[in-house]
């Protein structure tokens, strides 16, 4: 149960948002009131307003943005996308819920007891979610499209991982307890945070899961200064990214140091192209992944043969994934457009006891068994269309993206591929989203202003012999 603080910290993060609005540049401002909110305001703890949906950490952070924004002399900027792939993926995604209700209006029976049917009244308050959890992409599009603020991410996200690295040490020192000291409760099972004979921090944030995310791309970040940077502040960046590899270590988690393996030197050793490529790459695999998986192309033997060998306790928490993903697909396969809705209705239960049976880990099979088709194509889309945008763009277009573009979209692609394993979808990414839309339409923008216009066509020669001669013709004096 939540303590006083913890609901007072929810409450004061409207006005640390409009404080950061005043002393820094909208777009800084920005990222620290959605990263800051993130690191530190509680997890779990939530306002209930009634007539809204619950308010947690990540909608007040995204709420007192756009706030901040909308009450500023500026005024909001234009949000919605520029092409009309991107608006129609935005409606989908904002607008599926309409279809999951109305689908979805039976009662689920068991032996004893069942599930409710979905509602109309239920309608107002999913679609007002998908807005609120839209914002920070908005924000993110319309704020933090160029070079310096690409550039303003990364070292927000250096920054952001340094100070967090003091937590993250003590819990793995003590144990993962600063959120029951601060906020009076423990966020989630504490024997998920114990691994390899030892612990695993968790902080503010979720789970230890997301701690080790959030460790890995702040020491993407510091990697992708390190090359970019020069002088000093190369070597700066250069001990930043050593010591929080160190710290992304102690995570104890290893999905995320395959990730490193991987994605660390694509980040200091390739071309930008190279890492746009990568980064589209995953994003394909990550939308493409459940046609894939249920057509049964995913090598999931192999890939658990793999594990196997890497750590056997590890491999075996990777089996009972999968089992559950097949499950899981059969069961959203009979509602395959809309999906089953809430109130647990995606899962699977005994048919007399009605005891929940499954449990869902990746954030793709919850979108799929929640909202179907329609809501996994709104949602991945959306977040997929950064990343093929930026390398379409790229390929494409004569004018030069900033040289952060391509670190900041392997950062990305991390955590939307992430997105199939775990449930780490979190405002920072819709944030990440956004930035990268905007820059790729940037560059998309300033390559149609470069193209020349095609010119006129000229006359054939033997048309412009003809006009001289009639033009000649038209001089000479009538006798």
């Amino acid at each position: 149960m939540p303590n006083m603080l913890a609901y007072l910290m929810l409450c004061v993060w409207p006005l640390v948002t409009i404080l950061l609005f005043r002393r820094l540049p909208p777009g800084r401002a920005l990222i620290w009131t959605i990263l800051g909110g993130y690191m530190i305001l509680p997890p779990r703890a939530a306002l209930d307003l009634l007539i809204l949906p619950d308010l947690d950490k990540f909608a007040i952070a995204s709420l007192s943005a756009l706030f901040a924004l909308a009450t500023a002399k500026e005024g909001l900027p234009k949000l919605l996308p520029v092409s009309m792939l991107g608006r129609l993926l935005l409606a989908i995604f904002i607008l599926s819920p309409i279809g999951t209700v109305l689908t979805n209006s039976d009662v689920i029976l068991f032996g004893y007891g069942g599930l409710p049917g979905m509602q109309i009244q239920e309608l107002p308050t999913m679609v007002l979610e998908r807005i609120i959890v839209a914002i920070p992409f908005l924000l993110g599009r319309a704020l933090l499209h160029d070079d310096e603020a690409l550039r303003d991410i990364l070292v927000a996200l250096v920054i952001a991982g340094l100070i967090y690295s003091i937590p993250m040490l003590i819990e793995v020192r003590l144990s993962p307890q600063i959120n029951v000291w601060v906020y009076g409760f423990f966020q989630h099972d504490f024997g998920q945070m114990m691994r390899y004979g030892g612990f695993r921090p968790i902080v503010f944030m979720p789970h230890g899961l997301w701690v080790a995310l959030f460790a890995l791309m702040t020491f993407l970040a510091a990697l992708a200064l390190a090359r970019t940077e020069a002088g000093p502040m190369r070597t700066r960046y250069m001990f930043a990214a050593l010591y929080l590899l160190v710290v992304l270590y102690l995570c104890k988690s290893a999905g995320v140091l395959v990730y490193v393996v991987f994605l660390a030197p694509v980040v200091l050793f390739m071309r930008q192209r190279a890492q746009i490529a990568v980064s589209a790459a995953l994003a394909c695999l990550a939308l493409l992944y459940p046609a894939l998986r249920g057509a049964q192309l995913v090598p999931v033997d192999w890939i658990v043969a793999q594990a196997m060998s890497f750590d056997a306790d590890r491999a075996g928490s990777l089996v009972y994934r999968l089992n559950n993903e097949a499950l899981l697909i059969g069961h959203a396969a009979e509602r395959s457009l809309f999906g089953w809705g809430g109130w647990a209705r995606n899962h699977l239960h005994d048919v007399i006891s009605g005891q929940r049976l499954s449990v869902i880990d990746g954030r793709w099979i919850e979108v799929m068994s929640v909202s179907g088709w329609a809501g996994f194509v709104g949602e991945f889309g959306l977040l997929a269309l950064p990343l093929l945008v930026l390398a379409r763009v790229s390929f494409t277009a004569r004018t030069k993206l900033s040289r952060y573009a391509g670190p900041l979209a392997l950062i990305y692609a991390a955590n939307l591929f992430d997105l199939l394993p775990n449930a780490t979808l979190v405002p920072l990414t819709w944030l990440l989203a956004g930035a990268i839309l905007g820059h790729a339409e940037l560059g998309s923008a300033s390559r149609s202003a470069a193209t020349p216009r095609h010119r006129q066509s000229e006359p054939a020669p033997w048309a412009k012999s003809r006009s001289r001669a009639d033009a000649n013709l038209r001089a000479t004096p009538k006798s």
